[in-house]
């Protein structure tokens, strides 16, 4: 019985410590990588706009190459599992390079800095999506799948909260007042122990389940997918509601740090935005219990616009913007947790539409989406940092507070409602969802019957 508990908690702890592992870089990337590309390695911002957009577009197609890949890979290990061996010292070693300043001019610096953010987010997507996809495989036990599911976002949030929390003071210490140094520094640690917790993961779990099926291709999975409206519905949503937070994770150290004027409150919010969510995705499963899906989405969304708003009418005053933060990420925390709920529900659709499970190749898909929303909401921010007149390390013109203000609160608001507008409108797969489950439970059961 001791052995079975302890063979069980590190399989858990080994499956979430893979979660901490990719988050700390992640948030490191999300929260501070534009900042330290204008303000640190002192590239101009709508160069750095560009790079990301071109950088994300590409690395969203390899999320869908890598996701065949996982449907195609055989090992004694699995067909997730030796990614994350794979993977790890590449990780560290290219979250390090990304946050080293060369001695180059600044074209030199643009193109080092291209190399070396495409290669880490090859490299992400190497270990991410063969960890996101690797849950099926660890267990066919429902309730021991919520466990590890449990214990991935425990141990993922608190990835993102050493990130958001000990980025700054990390930097102000390690480099002696010099973000240059700092930064690298910063960067070696969390590379580090990235690099140690995929091996710690790799070790520590087991690819136990052997699933079985028909070869996934580009043209099979297209057939699952074309007829598949409540995927499409869903997916169009991901630009409106990534799009939302990507612009405001992006540009919370510009908001807090030129607009106002305060690195103390940035640390501050920014631990805020990644722990608070946690909160926020505890009350989804009582709340999803009393409505549908769609319903806790525009309810969190709301929660959500609330504290946005919160934060609009406090202006510089410290309290508003903290009491705005938490409610706007208890908000976040609610709508993420049902969105990840809602993703699996058109997969169910496409197999009792088409009979293809296109579990694998959709969740690719709409991380490519993921990515795409992403690369335009750096480019918007460094167009609108640019053409307000931005200029790194210096006191910002009133054109350039407003583009700030912009990418951090009104266009990520803008973005919510458009997607309460259009999931509220659209999105009806909850209607229905209940006899299209039952209905492919009696085809499961009588497909049994008959082997």
């Amino acid at each position: 019985m001791v052995n079975s508990l302890f063979s069980l908690w590190r399989q858990r702890i080994g499956y979430g410590i893979a979660d901490l592992s990719c988050n700390l870089v992640w948030q490191l990337i999300s929260l501070y990588l534009m900042y330290f590309y204008t303000d640190v390695m002192a590239l101009p911002a709508y160069y750095v706009g560009l790079m990301f957009l071109v950088t994300r577009l590409v690395d969203g197609v390899a999320d869908v190459l890598m996701g065949l890949v996982i449907d195609n890979t055989s090992t004694r290990w699995g067909r997730c599992r030796p990614w994350l061996l794979i993977g790890a010292i590449p990780f560290g070693i290219l979250c390090i390079l990304v946050f080293y300043v060369p001695d180059f001019g600044t074209t030199g610096k643009l193109i080092y800095a291209f190399i070396t953010y495409l290669c880490l987010s090859f490299i992400y997507t190497l270990v991410n999506i063969p960890f996101s996809a690797m849950l099926p495989f660890l267990t066919a036990d429902s309730l021991e799948r919520t466990t590890l599911s449990s214990v991935r976002i425990l141990l993922g949030s608190l990835g993102s909260t050493i990130v958001a929390g000990a980025t700054l003071p990390l930097v102000a210490t390690l480099g002696n007042g010099d973000q240059t140094h700092g930064f690298l520094y910063t960067a070696i640690v969390f590379g580090i122990i990235a690099t140690f917790f995929l091996i710690v993961s790799f070790k520590n779990v087991e690819e136990k389940i052997t699933i079985q099926q028909e070869r996934m291709t580009l043209t099979r999975a297209w057939k699952g997918l074309k007829d598949n409206n409540p995927w499409k519905i869903f997916a169009t949503n991901i630009f409106l509601m990534w799009g939302a937070f990507f612009l405001q994770t992006g540009s919370l150290v510009y908001f807090f740090n030129y607009y106002v004027q305060s690195e103390n409150l940035t640390a501050i919010i920014a631990g805020i935005s990644t722990f608070v969510p946690l909160i926020g995705t505890l009350t989804v499963p009582f709340l999803a219990n009393r409505m549908k899906k769609r319903h806790v989405y525009l309810f969190s969304s709301a929660i959500n616009l609330i504290g946005m708003g919160i934060m609009m009418l406090s202006g510089v005053n410290h309290l508003g913007l903290i009491i705005g933060a938490v409610i706007l990420s208890l908000g976040a925390g609610q709508r993420l947790a049902i969105y990840f709920s809602m993703q699996a529900d058109p997969v169910d659709y496409g197999v009792w539409k088409t009979g293809i499970n296109t579990a694998g190749i959709l969740t690719s898909i709409n991380g490519f989406f993921g990515k795409v929303a992403m690369a335009g909401a750096g480019a918007i921010t460094g167009f609108l940092l640019s053409s307000g007149g931005y200029v790194a390390n210096a006191v910002q013109v009133p054109s350039a507070l407003f583009a700030i203000k912009l990418c951090y609160l009104y266009l990520p608001a803008i973005l919510i409602i458009a997607s309460m507008i259009w999931i509220a409108k659209f999105y009806k797969l909850d209607d229905s969802y209940t006899s299209i489950r039952a209905e492919l439970d009696a085809r499961n059961l009588n497909d049994e019957q008959k082997v």
